[in-house]
């Protein structure tokens, strides 16, 4: 790994490897825009990822190996937009009768030389959520490299767990429409000039569309701090409220001068209301209120599920919620799409406004979880669905994620799941 002694900012040199079927497709069944946006401007969003942060700080990518692995029977009309964009492309054609094509092997094969290169590459960046990278993603970690996965739909739980970091589909989304990000500014000789510079928008990070924060992400000309700049990327990467204590350290490193105070009395909070006026703090906790809300803080109204529950939510992620809290979050999506066109993040927003004004603690994580679930499992929710097909959609989806993770379900288990996660709104089969 490379580092500039005279700037906060890593540099790594990475490798990364697209799976453009996997991420195509499950970004399509998400949101079609962004699909074709993926697929159209792979250097509008390679910009991003070029921009990053983790607990260590701030980090840039180079990308010296930028492969992307397409069926030219199905996808070929994308394939000079990668090119362009400074991609490797190799075509991987169906070599069986179901339609499976060799991208897989491909880019393993690919991965591993790049393991064995004389080129260290300090990060192996997989774009795809097919799980069966989980060896490669463990081969690379054995090889002290770091991992980071950008999905476009469900991941399994084993194979997000062997990465450093997680790209989630909504996540994606954001990344490839974004307006265009500027070309990164690391400083060869001046840290200022890392503190000065406007951030560029990196994953899990988006310009504000309101505000009057001195984040200088609205158009205000007083551009951020570094400090404001670390705290902004762990915040808006976080899908839920984030402990106070780790943003702290992380404004600390990129301006040590903190570690003796704040600037004035009242500590980190009193410093983060100053700084960043646009961000919500409350028991200890920071989120975006864009993106979260006290629903979201860990400990918000906790539930307390049967043990077959509890391991599904811990094998898949689904959101920790009770029958009747489920049963309102599918109401209100079944009733708003059915009153408003449907646009997922409007409708993700109205549906957690509406939860919330009906007394019960549903964040937008849990909101968005849905909508992607039924979304993925093919119901057209612009088609106006009524309450019964969108709860047994839903169900049905986690029934699947969890033979996916190879959970031994008896026809008891799978039909109290269902009833569970359909809110009780959903026929034992």
């Amino acid at each position: 790994m490379t580092s500039d002694p005279s700037s906060t900012v890593r540099r790594l040199r990475c490798a990364l490897f697209v799976d453009f079927d996997n991420v195509y497709i499950g970004l399509r069944r998400l949101d079609p825009v962004a699909a074709e946006a993926f697929a159209s401007s792979p250097a509008h969003w390679l910009s991003g990822l070029e921009l990053g942060q983790d607990d260590d700080g701030e980090l840039v990518r180079r990308f010296l190996v930028r492969a992307c692995y397409l069926n030219p029977s199905a996808f070929s009309q994308y394939r000079p937009n990668f090119t362009r964009a400074g991609f490797s492309v190799i075509d991987c054609p169906s070599l069986t009768q179901q339609g499976k094509s060799s991208a897989d092997i491909n880019l393993v094969l690919d991965a591993v030389d790049a393991l064995a290169a004389p080129t260290r590459y300090d990060e192996f960046v997989i774009v795809s959520a097919d799980a069966d990278f989980t060896p490669l993603a463990l081969r690379a970690r054995a090889a002290d490299r770091r991992v980071t996965i950008v999905t476009a739909s469900p991941a399994a739980s084993a194979y997000r767990a062997v990465a450093d970091q997680v790209v989630t589909a909504d996540e994606l989304v954001e990344l490839v429409t974004l307006p265009a990000a500027p070309a990164p500014v690391v400083p060869a000789t001046d840290a200022t000039a890392t503190q000065s510079a406007e951030p560029a928008p990196t994953v899990g990070s988006r310009r504000r569309r309101s505000g009057t924060g001195r984040s200088g992400l609205d158009g205000d000309d007083q551009a951020p701090s570094a400090a404001a700049r670390a705290v902004l990327r762990l915040v808006r990467g976080a899908d839920r409220p984030l402990n106070g204590g780790p943003l702290a350290q992380a404004a600390q490193r990129a301006d040590p001068s903190l570690a003796t105070g704040w600037g004035a009395p009242g500590g980190f909070v009193a410093w983060l209301a100053r700084e960043l006026p646009e961000l919500t703090t409350s028991e200890g906790f920071v989120w975006d209120p864009e993106r979260s809300s006290e629903a979201d803080l860990p400990g918000a109204a906790p539930v307390d599920l049967p043990p077959l529950q509890r391991q599904v939510v811990e094998v898949t992620d689904i959101p920790n919620l009770p029958t009747e809290r489920y049963r309102v979050l599918l109401t209100a999506l079944a009733e708003d799409v059915a009153a408003h066109p449907f646009e997922r993040a409007e409708t993700a927003r109205r549906v957690r406004n509406t939860c919330q004004s009906a007394g019960e603690p549903i964040g937008r994580a849990s909101v968005n979880a849905v909508i992607a679930g039924v979304l993925y499992s093919g119901l057209d929710l612009a088609d106006k669905p009524d309450i019964a097909q969108v709860a047994q959609t839903w169900a049905d989806y986690v029934v699947g994620l969890c033979q996916g993770a190879r959970m031994e379900l008896t026809a008891q288990d799978a039909a109290a799941i269902r009833s569970w996660v359909g809110g009780g709104l959903v026929g034992r089969r």
